[in-house]
């Protein structure tokens, strides 16, 4: 699948790579420098498709298993890569690492929050009123609400559920996982979301 617009100047990227099991990638055009959030295959196609976009200035990726060809994409267009210590074996000539849990501004639309849990150095970020959550949150047109999965957390529930309550400080509109369902909301009933989910994950498991 090609790149597609979701809501101001936020793509889905497509063509997801295997080497990050099938996961989304985002592209976030904007005038002081296009962010790549996680990463596509890489193919000319998409190359081109960036550099005539304006090409990419930094490249976020939310956690160890989705980093794909994010080196490649960054080598071409001599973008910075961010990624949190904990996480850096897997993206180890990252430019800029996000260090322990405190969030980080990376100026007034771009805060990146640690959330570990899902692995010990998972983080999101949000920008205006998107949240990029890679593998920590995404939307479960099942229940419907808002699902995070306890089979698929590589390192610690208890600890993703308390990184879930962190993310009550902030308002967002969009999850855009790279896993799962995307999905909008108004940022009250998002928030109503994640407060039930929270309170789901809190259960026993069965």
């Amino acid at each position: 699948m090609a790149e597609r617009l979701i809501e101001e100047g936020v793509y889905h990227c497509g063509f997801n790579s295997p080497k990050s099991y099938g996961g989304h990638s985002y592209f976030i055009q904007h005038p002081d420098g296009n962010w790549l959030v996680d990463s596509p295959r890489f193919i000319p196609h998409l190359v081109d498709w960036f550099r005539s976009r304006g090409g990419l200035k930094r490249i976020f990726l939310t956690h160890r298993d989705d980093v794909a060809d994010a080196d490649l994409f960054a080598k071409e267009f001599d973008a910075e890569r961010i990624i949190h210590e904990a996480d850096r074996s897997a993206a180890p000539g990252a430019e800029r690492l996000i260090r322990g849990r405190e969030a980080v501004s990376m100026g007034p639309e771009w805060t990146l929050i640690p959330v570990p849990g899902h692995t010990r150095g998972h983080s999101v970020l949000l920008y205006k009123t998107f949240l990029f959550t890679g593998d920590h949150l995404e939307w479960d047109p099942e229940i419907p609400g808002l699902g995070a999965y306890r089979d698929y957390c590589w390192y610690d529930w208890n600890e993703q559920t308390r990184s879930m309550e962190r993310l009550l400080d902030y308002q967002f509109e969009w999850v855009l996982p790279g896993h799962g369902h995307r999905h909008k909301l108004p940022a009250p009933q998002m928030h109503a979301e994640l407060t039930r989910l929270i309170d789901r994950m809190k259960q026993p498991a069965r």
